[in-house]
C-alpha cells in the first residue's frame, strides 16, 4: 500500500471527481463548524454534497468536526455512491471516538449491504470491517455471512478480505460463526481474484493464530494453480505465498507445481518474479533430477537479473534477496557477475550490495575482471566504499588459494598510492591472509612496514603489531619498530595494547636477548599497574606466570601453530538461510532477520510459545535432577575444590619482574 499521506491521498481522491476539489483544502474561514451543519441539513442535494466535502477537507487538514457526527450520518441515506463513500470515510476515522454515536449508522449499513448495487454491498461491508468498534462488530456478522455467498465475485472478494479484519477484531466471532469455514469454501470459487483474496485472508488469520487454519491439500494446490494464470498481480503474490509453504509429497508433485510456476518468472511485476523464485527454490530441494535443476537455475537468472533496472529502491531489494538465493544456489547467477558491477551513479546503498554478491560470486574464472573492478573502486571518493572494496580484495584473496598472489599484488598498488585509509585498510586485510596462508608471502612485510608512520587506526595499528610480532624472527629491527609503539602504549586502546602486549612476549621468546627483555619488563609493569582495564591486565598476568614457572609451556601457549581462517563469517547460518529463503519477498528478506525479531504480533506469540515450551522442559529437568542428585556434601565437594584452586592461584605472590628472564 502507498505511504503517501492521507492528506495528499484525499486531495488527489478530490481532483480526480472532477470540478475545483481542491478549494475545498484553501478555506481560510474561522468559525464554519455551524456553517457547514446547515449545509448538511440542507434540502439541496448539491449543497449538501458540497458541505460532506468541506467536512472531508477540514478533517484531513487536522482539524476536529467530530461534533458533525449526527449531521454527517444523517447524509448516509443518499443513492449517490460518491457522497456515500465520503461518509463512510469520516465515519471510519471518526467511530473510534464517538461509538455510541457509530451505533447510528448500522441500520444504514445493514440496509446498504442488500442493495440492488454490487459496490453499494462491497462497500458497506468494507466500511464495516474497517470500523474497529465492538459494538458495530455484533451487527457485522449477519451482512458479512451474506455477502461471502453473494452471487457478484466483487462483493465476495471484499467479503473474504472483511473476515480477516474481523478475525483481528475478534477471533471468536469468526470462529463461532463458521466464517473459516466459508472462506475454505471460497478457495473453490470460479472466480480467481475471489480466490486470491480468500487465500490473502486465511494467510493473514494463520499468521496471527497456532491453529491450523490454512492447509493445503492436493485439492486445494490444484485450485490455486488453476487461479494462478487469471488472477490479478497482487493475487498471484498471495496465491505463490501460500504455494511456498507447501510441502510436495514427491518430485513429480514438486516438477508439477514449478512447471505450473515457472511462467511467472517472465512477469513485469517485481513482487510477483520474487515470490515466483521462491516457490521454485522450496521444489528444487525436493526434485532429485539433477539436469532439472540446472535448468531451473538458467531458467531463474535472466528474470532476476531484469530487476536490477528498475528503480534504486527496487534494486536494493533485488539485491538483498539474490543475497540470499546465491548462498543456496550460487549457480543461478554464476555467469552474470558484470551485470553486478558498479555503475558511477548508483546510490552507496546499492553500491555496497553489489560489491557483496561480487565477493560471493568471484571465482577462479572471472578473478581478474573483478580485482579491475575492485581495484577502481578504491579510487572513489566515498571512504566507506573504498575501505568495503579493499575489504572485498582481501577476502577473495582468503576464498580463492590459486588468485591470492593476484589479490596481494593489487593490495600493494593500493599501499603505494600512500592514500591514508587505503593503506591502513590493506595492511588490515594483509594481516587476514597472513593468517590464511601461513609462511607464504612474507617478502611483502617490509613494505608494510615502510608505512609505519602513517597509522594512526587502532584496528591498522593492531594489524600492523601483530605481523610484527608473528614474524619477529625474519623482521631484522622488530624490536625497534615495537619500541615505537610502546612508547606510547598507556595512550593505545585496548585492542592495540592487547596486540603490543602479546607481540612483546613472541619477540621475547623467539628473540631472549637483552632488549626484548626489558620491554617486556616494562610492558608487563604497566598492564598489572597502571591499566584497569581486566582483560589486560589479566593477560598480562598469565603471561607472566608462564614466562616464570614454564618458559617452554609459554612457548607452546603463545607461540602455538594457529588454525587457518575461512572467509565464512558472511555467511548466515544454514537454518536461518532456510528460514529466510522462506521469506523471500518480504521485509525479512531485506533485513535478513527472521520476521519475530522486527513484527511484534509475531514476537509476542512466539516468546508465549518459547515460555511455554521452557516452562515445561524446566519441569521435567527438576523431576530428573531431583533423582539424580545424591547428597548436599557430596554435591558441594567440586565446588570446594575449584575454589582452594583459584585461592591458591591468587594467594601465591608473583615473582619480581626480573627473575623470570635470569639466566638458569
Amino acid at each position: 500500500m502507498s505511504a503517501m499521506p492521507v492528506g495528499k491521498r484525499l486531495a488527489r481522491k478530490f481532483g480526480g471527481m472532477g470540478g475545483d476539489n481542491g478549494r475545498y483544502f484553501s478555506t481560510t474561514k474561522k468559525g464554519e463548524i455551524h456553517e457547514m451543519k446547515e449545509e448538511l441539513n440542507s434540502l439541496d442535494k448539491g449543497k449538501k454534497k458540497d458541505a460532506v466535502k468541506k467536512v472531508i477537507a477540514a478533517m484531513t487538514v487536522g482539524k476536529d468536526v467530530s461534533s458533525l457526527f449526527p449531521d454527517v450520518v444523517n447524509c448516509m441515506q443518499t443513492e449517490n455512491l460518491e457522497l456515500k463513500k465520503l461518509v463512510y470515510l469520516y465515519l471510519i476515522n471518526y467511530a473510534k471516538s464517538q461509538p455510541d454515536l457509530a451505533i447510528m449508522a448500522v441500520n444504514t449499513f445493514v440496509k446498504d449491504s442488500q442493495d440492488p448495487n454490487p459496490l453499494i454491498r462491497a462497500l458497506a461491508v468494507r466500511t464495516m470491517g474497517c470500523i474497529r468498534v465492538d459494538k458495530i462488530t455484533e451487527y457485522l456478522c449477519d451482512p458479512l455471512q451474506k455477502c461471502l455467498k453473494d452471487e457478484d465475485p466483487y462483493v465476495r472478494k471484499t467479503a473474504a478480505v472483511c473476515v480477516a479484519k474481523l478475525f483481528d477484531i475478534s477471533p471468536e466471532i469468526v470462529e463461532d460463526r463458521g466464517f473459516l469455514d466459508m472462506l475454505r469454501d471460497l478457495i473453490a470459487d470460479s472466480n480467481p481474484m475471489v480466490v486470491a483474496n480468500a487465500v490473502a485472508a486465511l494467510s493473514e488469520i494463520q499468521e496471527n493464530t497456532s491453529k491450523n487454519v490454512f492447509q493445503i491439500g492436493a485439492h486445494t494446490l490444484y485450485k490455486l494453480l488453476a487461479a494462478l494464470n487469471e488472477c490479478t498481480e497482487w493475487g498471484q503474490v498471495f496465491i505463490l505465498d501460500a504455494l511456498a509453504k507447501y510441502n510436495a509429497k514427491d518430485a513429480r508433485d514438486a516438477e508439477s507445481i514449478v512447471e505450473r510456476v515457472a511462467p511467472r518468472l517472465q512477469h513485469a511485476n517485481c513482487a510477483v518474479v520474487l515470490s515466483g523464485v521462491k516457490v521454485i527454490l522450496k521444489q528444487m530441494d525436493v526434485m532429485n533430477n539433477p539436469e532439472m535443476n540446472k535448468a531451473l537455475c538458467k531458467k531463474m537468472g535472466p528474470p532476476l537479473v531484469t530487476l536490477l533496472s528498475a528503480e534504486p529502491e527496487i534494486q536494493y531489494v533485488a539485491l538483498r534477496n539474490i543475497n540470499l538465493i546465491i548462498q543456496k544456489r550460487p549457480t543461478i547467477l554464476a555467469n552474470d557477475i558484470k551485470v553486478f558491477f558498479c555503475k558511477y551513479n548508483d546510490p552507496i546503498y546499492v553500491k555496497m550490495e553489489k560489491l557483496e554478491i561480487m565477493i560471493r560470486l568471484a571465482s577462479e574464472r572471472n578473478i581478474d575482471q573483478v580485482l579491475l573492478e575492485f581495484k577502481e573502486y578504491a579510487t572513489e571518493v566515498d571512504v566507506d566504499f573504498v575501505r568495503k572494496a579493499v575489504r572485498a580484495i582481501g577476502r577473495c584473496a582468503i576464498a580463492l588459494e590459486r588468485s591470492a598472489e593476484a589479490c596481494i599484488n593489487v593490495l600493494l598498488e593500493l599501499i603505494q598510492t600512500k592514500v591514508n585509509y587505503v593503506v591502513q585498510e590493506a595492511i588490515c586485510v594483509i594481516k587476514d591472509i597472513f593468517r590464511r596462508y601461513p609462511n607464504q608471502y612474507e617478502t611483502i612485510i617490509a613494505t608494510l612496514c615502510e608505512n609505519l608512520d602513517t597509522l594512526d587506526e587502532p584496528e591498522a595499528k593492531a594489524a600492523m603489531i601483530w605481523i610484527i610480532g608473528e614474524y619477529a624472527e625474519r623482521i631484522d629491527n622488530a624490536d625497534e619498530l615495537l619500541e615505537t609503539f610502546l612508547e606510547t602504549f598507556l595512550e593505545e586502546s585496548t585492542m592495540v595494547q592487547l596486540q603490543l602486549l602479546t607481540a612483546t612476549v613472541k619477540l621475547f621468546l623467539k628473540r631472549p636477548t637483552e632488549g626484548p627483555q626489558q620491554k617486556i619488563q616494562t610492558v608487563l609493569n604497566q598492564a598489572t599497574q597502571e591499566i584497569d582495564n581486566p582483560d589486560l591486565r589479566d593477560r598480562a598476568y598469565v603471561y607472566w606466570r608462564l614466562l616464570s614457572t614454564d618458559p617452554e609451556a609459554a612457548k607452546d601457549v603463545v607461540l602455538a601453530e594457529k588454525p587457518t581462517i575461512a572467509d565464512d563469517s558472511h555467511l548466515l547460518d544454514s537454518n536461518m538461510l532456510e528460514e529466510l529463503l522462506a521469506n523471500i519477498g518480504t521485509l525479512a528478506s531485506v533485513y535478513h532477520k527472521p520476521p519475530e525479531a522486527f513484527v511484534s504480533r509475531t514476537r509476542i506469540a512466539v516468546t508465549r510459545a518459547a515460555d511455554l515450551e521452557g516452562a515445561e522442559e524446566e519441569e521435567e529437568e527438576e523431576v530428573e535432577s531431583s533423582a539424580d542428585v545424591p547428597s548436599s556434601s557430596a554435591a558441594a565437594a567440586p565446588v570446594a575444590q575449584v575454589t582452594d584452586l583459584m585461592g591458591n592461584l591468587m594467594d601465591d605472590p608473583l615473582p619480581a619482574p626480573v627473575d623470570p628472564f635470569a639466566p638458569a
